[in-house]
């Protein structure tokens, strides 16, 4: 008996003491899988894919189009010496000016008043111009001394007449617009410069300058009578230039 009680004792001890297994791990619940995120995720990939896709065909898809390069007025129109292509995005729902069609666009006249950097589109034109009710445009050959250098499309000016051997000079430019002066008559105190182009040939310098300007309809003939002999001087009108 005693040694079966020492027996079954030591048996007992060993189950007591002996320690658990080395890198055994707890059981774990099994993992839940749900196919529907999964789709979900699938999805979610193929139309980012899809959609980047269709970002760069439509990248790809690119037109040549008329850019605005120098201020136009109403009433003036687009040509190589204000204008420049330039590549945009194709868009059916955008009217743009292929670069390709800009002779016939030259034939027509803004409505309104077009800025650098403008990408034109055809509502801009028609064969009118935008010109205000009660203005006319009228073109002007100016030679050297008639004109101040400093010139430019946007500037409000005072128009002279002057006699055909006694122009008025650049250095006249800030003299008042009132009544005569110095063999001066008064004929426009504010017209509106719209076109400027210099005519000036690239090799032998005239001097000459060819601008449009905006004046009353009352004034017209007076202008153009005086245009036409070559009797009109342009001064800027002091604060009004850009």
């Amino acid at each position: 008996m005693k040694i079966q009680e020492r027996t079954g004792a030591g048996n007992n001890r060993s189950a007591v003491s002996a320690p658990a297994g080395v890198g055994e791990r707890l059981p774990t619940a099994p993992r839940e899988r749900k196919p529907a995120l999964a789709a979900l995720a699938v999805l979610l990939i193929l139309v980012g894919a899809l959609g980047a896709t269709v970002l760069v065909l439509r990248a790809g898809d690119r037109v040549e189009v008329v850019k605005v390069t120098k201020r136009i007025a109403p009433g003036e129109s687009v040509t190589k010496d204000n204008s420049t292509s330039v590549m945009v995005a194709a868009d059916s729902d955008v009217h743009y000016v292929k670069y390709s069609k800009l002779g016939a666009l030259s034939k027509l006249k803004a409505k309104t008043t077009l800025y650098p950097g403008t990408v034109v589109v055809g509502e801009m034109f028609d064969d009118k111009g935008g010109l205000p009710s009660g203005k006319a445009s009228v073109g002007l050959s100016l030679k050297e001394g008639q004109y101040p250098s400093t010139l430019q499309q946007g500037d409000t000016v005072a128009l002279y007449r002057v006699a055909a051997n006694g122009s008025s000079s650049s250095n006249d430019d800030d003299k008042g617009t009132g009544g005569s002066s110095s063999g001066r008559t008064l004929l426009v105190p504010d017209a509106r410069v719209g076109a400027v182009n210099n005519k000036s040939d690239s090799t032998i310098s005239t001097g000459n300058l060819s601008i449009t300007v905006l004046v009353d309809n009352d004034d017209v003939a007076a202008v153009t009578s005086a245009a036409s002999l070559g009797e009109v001087a342009v001064a800027v009108v002091p604060g009004t230039g850009n």
